[in-house]
């Protein structure tokens, strides 16, 4: 019990050590200088600003492909082994994604203008 102790003691100390080490080393930094960097020049718009709703359907879709090759990576090493009935789910799958790139496609979020 002793040991853990002692060891629980000398951890606690390190990082009280480190952290006073820091503090006592730091470079005081004007605003300015701790600004996210963006090439050179200063940010437009404030990092917590809201997006526009069109992202959002965007999102859904990259969620879409992403999970399409989630699932086709597995299927494409078993595919050989499985037969037909294993190409007949994945054309049904992808038949569901495209229900919904066609939607996001008619509620133009694929649109840039």
């Amino acid at each position: 019990m002793a040991a853990v102790v002692s060891l629980l003691v000398a951890v606690l100390a390190l990082i009280l050590g480190l952290y006073g080490v820091s503090m006592a080393f730091r470079i005081a930094r004007k605003p300015v200088d701790v600004l996210p960097y963006e090439s050179g020049s200063l940010p437009q718009q404030h990092a917590f600003s809201r997006y526009h709703v069109r992202w959002y359907a965007v999102t859904l879709l990259f969620l879409a492909f992403d999970m399409e090759m989630i699932f086709m990576y597995p299927w494409a090493v078993v595919v050989a082994d499985m037969g037909a009935s294993a190409v007949i789910e994945m054309f049904g799958f992808l038949a569901i994604l495209f229900v919904g790139v066609i939607y996001v496609w008619r509620e133009g979020a694929l649109r840039w203008s």
